[in-house]
């Protein structure tokens, strides 16, 4: 047997992202208790696309002690205020759902019951006008504010983030193997994995396996036979194709997310290049005709080949199964309309890592983990899928089946709730809070029909000064930003040549 007597063995199946992630946090905080090895082929590409992130990577960020200027350097990373959602609502609408929050609440109720009573009155303007993060965005600035007065996320290279990554769990004792997985081998009487044999005949041990081998999920589904919850009669899409072009321009501080007639094409800016993409559904719009739109619609040559990633929208039955944990693609895919993908990684990490067994694997934590797990899952699923309903569009058949299909109850009790009252009540820790979905909700057409009767507590010039002085504040803090690029240069150059 592999590693040092004594320690537990952890094998992590598969880089990319997802197994890198795990192995640099494994590394830093448990490296000492841990022999950790990870197995990966360079002849097995990473899918490796997903190169937009939300607020919550600055925490993993900050618990493995990065450096944010050196990793933004190495990763040609820009700042994300939010996503700029074009086409969604209608055909020619646009709008931003940004982080942070809209103006100022009450205890009693959101700022958007104050915001409606305001528009009642003829006096408010459009609800993001009250953001700080989204005006900023708009106007492309950008600046860290004391506090963390503006939230951000990044643009990152993924695969370079993973290289990034690769370097700190390998200086904390993470050993890398290259090579492919040719079998994997169980007890015979309790059915746990035992070790992964290598196609030159490597045989590595473990007490622990992490299951980062992407779509395929070679080791919770195949070996351990975990099903598999499809959700692609309410998320239709099925395809993606993903092109890189260079840098035309300053890099905007947000992710454009463009709808067309099966689908949605993504464009993220990098300090040294734009990644752009589409997502699409193969039963109103075959590859060929998704690769020449996408060929047709982006700025600049293709640096690459365009590629294709066949998925297929849903979550495994249980992320945890026996001693092996799925990370990533290999425990479920909710399409990149939201930058979750990272996030996803992120939280069963560290969950992971809160339960991280000793002495054997509990049923208990198995159970509370798959618990805690399907319940972010499904708030984030529903998310997606309001962006998709909610809707004015019915010019293609795609978007008549959107319009039309029957969604989760909780995700119709969502909208219903805000259309008749404009409240938003946020989950125990669900991913997006309630300035998200009202933006959302509000960005796709939903208007609400009444407010909280603590808006007319004040005066009509008592709301007017309120809702003054919120976007007085908001265009005082942003005309003292620099601009995003200006920023970039100072802070943090991209180390990363013009063409990967």
């Amino acid at each position: 047997m592999q590693g040092q007597p004594g320690k537990t063995k952890v094998i992590i199946a598969g880089g990319g992202t997802a197994g890198w992630m795990t192995a640099a946090a494994l590394g830093k905080v448990l490296g000492s208790v841990l022999d950790i090895t990870l197995v990966e082929s360079d002849v097995i590409g990473t899918v490796g696309v997903g190169e937009a992130t939300i607020p919550t990577l600055l925490t993993y960020n900050q618990l493995l002690g990065i450096d944010e200027a050196m990793m933004m350097k190495a990763v040609g990373g820009t700042f994300k205020l939010g996503i700029a959602f074009e086409n969604w609502t209608d055909v020619d609408h646009r709008y931003v759902h940004s982080f942070g929050i809209t103006g100022r609440d009450h205890w009693t109720a959101g700022f958007q019951q104050f915001w409606g009573r305001g528009r009642a009155m003829g006096i408010a303007e459009d609800f993001g006008h009250y953001c700080l993060e989204l005006m900023a965005g708009e106007r492309e600035r950008f600046a860290h504010l004391p506090n963390l007065g503006l939230n951000y996320a990044y643009h990152i290279d993924s695969s370079a983030y993973a290289a990034f990554l690769r370097k700190m769990a390998e200086s904390h004792g993470v050993i890398r193997r290259e090579g492919m997985i040719d079998h994997v081998s169980r007890d015979g009487e309790t059915g746990d994995l035992t070790a992964l044999t290598l196609t030159d005949g490597t045989v590595l041990e473990g007490d622990f396996f992490v299951d980062c081998t992407g779509f395929r999920a070679l080791l919770l589904g195949e070996t351990l036979g975990v099903g598999y919850e499809d959700w692609t009669h309410w998320l239709p899409c099925d395809r993606a194709i993903a092109v890189q072009t260079p840098s035309i321009g300053p890099p905007r501080p947000y992710t454009r997310s463009i709808a067309h007639g099966a689908g949605w094409r993504w464009q993220i800016p990098l300090q040294h290049r734009t990644g752009n993409g589409t997502v699409f559904c193969s039963r109103y719009m075959s590859e060929e005709e998704a690769r020449q739109k996408l060929l047709d619609d982006i700025d600049g040559e293709p640096l690459n080949e365009p590629r294709v990633i066949r998925f297929r929208t849903g979550s495994r039955r249980q992320h945890w199964s026996r001693n092996c944990v799925g990370i990533g693609l290999s425990s479920g895919f909710i399409e990149p309309l939201e930058s979750t993908s990272i996030h996803l990684i992120q939280r069963s990490i560290m969950r992971m890592m809160r339960m991280f067994p000793h002495g054997g694997v509990s049923t208990s934590d198995v159970a509370e983990f798959n618990a805690q797990t399907a319940y972010e899952v499904e708030h984030i699923r529903d998310f997606i899928i309001l962006h998709y309903h909610l809707t004015n569009r019915s010019d293609t058949p795609f978007w008549r089946h959107c319009r039309t299909m029957e969604i989760p109850d909780n995700l119709c009790h969502r909208m219903k709730l805000f259309e008749e009252t404009g409240r938003v009540f946020k989950a125990n820790d669900e991913l997006f809070a309630e300035n998200s979905w009202t933006q959302v909700m509000l960005g796709q057409g939903l208007l609400p029909r009444s407010y909280h009767p603590i808006a007319d507590v004040m005066s009509d010039e008592e709301v007017d000064r309120f809702l003054k002085h919120i976007r007085s504040n908001v265009d005082r803090t942003v005309d003292g930003l620099p601009s995003h690029a200006d920023y970039l240069a100072r802070f943090c150059p991209s180390t990363l040549g013009q063409i990967d």
